[in-house]
């Protein structure tokens, strides 16, 4: 099933049960054939509840998928037949998660999403709080339709789904005093799709203690089994405190709460603000607890701890989760330590002592510069150096090396290439001379009148003579081949006698 069919808000409860069952039935080569009725029998829904899963199964959301497809069939006769339904393929990168098919049949839509959540949890290995558990299941109907469900409602789907079989909640057993949830592929005793008879019912759960009642709608809280915690609470995480834990516990208050003093002596700065005193960089009011670092965070600021009263308690709360995280995540104190002192000596070399960091941005420094390590992605990485051995990490030189190798084919290629011929000299101005006038056409030739005039009153004279005066092209257009060629021949004969 895909992740976000189970922690997105616009799809119902509902919508998780159908979409496995029709992926279940899908599998087989004629795909899902089961009408509405029988989907609806198989998952014990109403036939409306499931026609409303389908629409928003079958239609595309805002990002254009559509989680069920479905086609149309109509019968030689001309009557309808029960659509066809599959699911879409699946992104090779796309968050999933596995369910049984058994478990959209067996468990109320509501119970299958707790489920899913939960599944998918315990394969990444993440702990799951109450509010992350409120976060993905809502009111359906109503004025508070999409808003998370209750803590108390919450509680009571997770007590039903553990008495189903399908999870096991180990109590106070997770990290930070959570519940630990584990599910399982198949229920712990039968179930209703197991065998024809009914199931054997659960063992019932211990009844409430007189001082814990738990009348479903009140606002006592069940401190008997516990519950989930939704944020770290002192007096339950922390048994070395001096104050007990009462049967019923009182939520923290902004206004009347301070803490307890801790071992370590510290200056007022870190200790709890008293009611009007300005904590805050901005000149606001710190009325929160009390700032507390554990003995391994007061190790690695030892460099920089003369310049902790002039941070704020935020900051310094934060610097100490940075802290933490690393340290969680395998890396030493004195590697951390080391790596502070080294950055803030660096930093004191180069400004004045009066300067450092500029003293109020300290805990910025710290946190965005003193603390992030530097280097590549492997984790023994030290800003360029094996922590473990000192020395130089070949990740690192292999990196740079490349760097020089590219910078070094970059100058030969830019050597290499051809050079830009200079541009060419600028033209000189043009002189622009005066154009010789168009020599004299002469008169204009006799129209086709005139010549015939010409040729009528034509003598062996006046042909010669044009013949001199105008040569043998003009005399021809002018007295006709018959009367010229004549005297040409006369010519050529006189010139060249035999």
């Amino acid at each position: 099933m895909p992740l976000r069919l189970v922690v997105g808000a616009q799809y119902r409860d509902s919508a998780l049960s159908v979409y496995i069952k029709i992926a279940a039935l899908a599998v087989r080569a004629e795909n899902c054939r089961a009408k509405v009725v029988t989907l609806a029998a198989y998952l014990g829904l109403s036939v409306s509840e499931v026609e409303r899963a389908l629409t928003q199964l079958t239609t595309a959301g805002s990002d254009g998928i559509a989680e069920v497809l479905t086609q149309r069939h109509t019968s030689r006769d001309g009557e309808g037949e029960s659509a066809e339904r599959w699911v879409r393929t699946m992104d090779e990168d796309e968050l999933f998660v596995w369910l049984p098919a058994r478990a959209a049949t067996s468990l109320p839509p509501r119970q299958l999403r707790l489920y899913a959540v939960i599944t998918y949890a315990q394969i990444r290995r993440m702990p799951l709080s109450l509010a992350e558990l409120r976060a993905v299941v809502r009111h359906q109907y109503g004025d508070s339709a999409g808003e998370p469900l209750g803590e108390r409602q919450v509680m009571r789907l997770l007590d039903d789904l553990e008495s189903t079989g399908w999870i096991s909640i180990h109590r106070r057993q997770g990290p930070r005093g959570r519940h630990a949830y584990e599910a399982h592929q198949r229920p712990l005793h039968p179930v209703l799709d197991d065998t024809a008879q009914e199931p054997t019912p659960a063992p019932a759960p211990a009844a409430a203690t007189p001082a814990t009642p738990d009348i479903h709608d009140g606002s006592a809280p069940r401190t008997a089994e516990g519950s989930p915690a939704t944020e770290e609470d002192r007096t339950t995480d922390r048994p070395s405190t001096s104050g007990g834990c009462g049967g019923i516990r009182r939520r923290r208050d902004a206004g009347s709460y301070r803490a307890a003093p801790v071992e370590n002596r510290v200056a007022p700065t870190f200790q709890g603000a008293a009611h009007g005193e300005k904590r805050s960089n901005n000149g606001g009011t710190y009325r929160g607890p009390g700032l507390q670092l554990s003995p391994r965070v007061w190790q690695v600021l030892e460099p920089v701890r003369h310049e902790l009263p002039g941070i704020s308690p935020y900051v310094l709360r934060r610097i100490g989760q940075e802290i933490g995280r690393q340290l969680s995540a395998g890396v030493g104190m004195e590697r951390l330590t080391a790596r502070l002192t080294a950055r803030y000596s660096r930093l004191t070399a180069h400004a004045p002592a009066t300067e450092n960091a500029r003293r109020g941005d300290v805990g910025r420094w710290i946190l965005g510069a003193g603390l992030p390590r530097h280097g590549c992605r492997l984790d023994s990485c030290e800003s360029g150096t094996t922590w473990s051995t000192g020395e130089r990490c070949h990740l690192c030189a292999n990196i740079a090396e490349g760097e020089r190798l590219a910078a070094v084919a970059a100058e030969q290629l830019l050597a290499a290439a051809p050079r830009p011929e200079p541009p060419a000299p600028p033209r000189p101005p043009t002189t622009w001379l005066p154009m010789p006038p168009p020599p004299d056409p002469g008169p204009e030739p006799p129209g086709p009148a005139e010549r015939e005039q010409l040729r009528a009153a034509a003598t062996p004279e006046t042909v010669r003579q044009a013949l001199a005066e105008h040569g043998v092209p003009a005399a021809i257009r002018l007295y006709g081949r018959a009367l010229v060629l004549p005297h040409l021949a006369n010519q050529h004969d006189e010139g060249n006698p035999a």
